[in-house]
């Protein structure tokens, strides 16, 4: 063979290596690994999969993230639960208590330092004893308010046992964590006692409330209720109560108040049992690294557990973790809250609703 016959056989077989490693890599991207997240719908899904999902795609374009909107924790795990013996979702995006519920249950593969490297980097506050998985936003509990029909501002939780607001008001019920927060954050306010040894002042109140209340299942969710007339007042989380505020064209505003407000944790956890759990693995890195911790904060406010995410001064200034928020949240320990989590349910059907 000449020389220039070897030359020409070897880029005819260095192109077809090269055309099978393109073949190979097209065949990988046309034929991705699945995972499936179980997490909120709504807004919070529609900024989750911009913010977060969107681009680990594009940075792994051989790993496909399916959405499985859920509309609360508690469906979340119950989801969880009935598809125990053949999982299809492998994370869940879930409030802390509940997941302490599904960790108790053998519900998720233990999230640890050897499999997942980013917990070393989060706040000491995103991580729990119990809980298989970290956190992955704070927030807290927030009163929406109509600034057309309430012109100045409340400031403070008492305007939700105001008579003149009777009919006016809409949050949803227990077992949603917003009003766990609001029976605790009342509580708080008129009690002698600490949550964990009586919630009697904070039942009290809430009975108040009661009869003042619309509807306790708003749907799609109170902001709706309030900038479409129906109500004055709603109960929700800090987070997506800024992103109402901004899309309400001044139907909608987010109160400060006097007594403060309750933290609110979402952790995100490996479902056991689940397929492609590697994949999944590699994506719950990245939604707690500190690109992904900014990116959704700086799209809907909640605040990061990851302290290398740069925030923006004027994004971090709307979430919880802002100085004058935090100054006046009150002390809850959720892991406390999932223990007593049975009894206000109970308490709350006999109480409320009085079934």
């Amino acid at each position: 063979m000449t020389a220039m016959t070897r030359r020409t056989a070897g880029l005819l077989l260095g192109g077809t290596a090269l055309a099978f490693l393109a073949g190979g890599a097209a065949l990988a991207q046309s034929n991705p690994v699945n995972i499936t997240i179980a997490a909120y719908g709504g807004i919070f899904q529609e900024e989750y999969i911009k913010a977060v999902i969107q681009p680990f795609e594009a940075a792994n374009p051989d790993i496909k993230v399916q959405y499985y909107q859920m509309n609360n924790s508690a469906q979340t795990l119950g989801t969880i639960r009935g598809m125990q013996a053949a999982p299809q979702v492998g994370i869940a995006i879930m409030d802390v208590t509940v997941a302490k519920a599904g960790t108790d249950e053998g519900l998720f593969e233990p999230l640890t330092e050897e499999n997942l490297p980013v917990l070393k980097d989060l706040y000491p506050q995103a991580r729990f004893e119990g809980v298989a998985g970290p956190a992955v936003t704070f927030d807290s509990a927030a009163l929406m308010y109509s600034p057309e029909r309430i012109p100045e501002a409340p400031t403070s939780w008492n305007v939700l046992l105001d008579p003149k607001y009777d009919q006016r008001i809409a949050t949803t019920g227990i077992p949603s964590l917003e009003t766990i927060s609001l029976l605790l954050i009342f509580n708080h306010m008129n009690g002698d006692k600490p949550y964990t040894e009586s919630l009697e002042a904070g039942w009290e109140a809430m009975q108040k409330m009661a009869p003042l209340v619309l509807t306790w299942d708003p749907r799609p969710d109170p902001a709706t209720f309030i900038t479409n007339g129906t109500v004055d007042l709603g109960v929700g989380w800090n987070a997506r109560s800024q992103v109402y505020s901004d899309r309400s064209s001044g139907k909608l505003a987010v109160a400060s108040l006097d007594e403060g407000t309750a933290l609110q944790i979402n952790t995100i956890t490996l479902v056991k049992g689940a397929p492609n759990q590697e994949a999944s693995l590699k994506f719950i890195e990245y939604a707690l690294s500190p690109e992904a911790q900014k990116a959704f904060t700086e799209a809907m406010f909640y605040a990061p557990v990851n302290p290398n995410a740069q925030i923006s001064p004027e994004a971090m200034a709307r979430t919880v973790a802002a100085p004058e928020r935090m100054a006046k949240v009150i002390p809850v320990d959720w892991m406390e809250v999932a223990k007593l989590r049975p009894g206000i349910i109970e308490d709350w059907r006999k109480r409320i609703l009085g079934q």
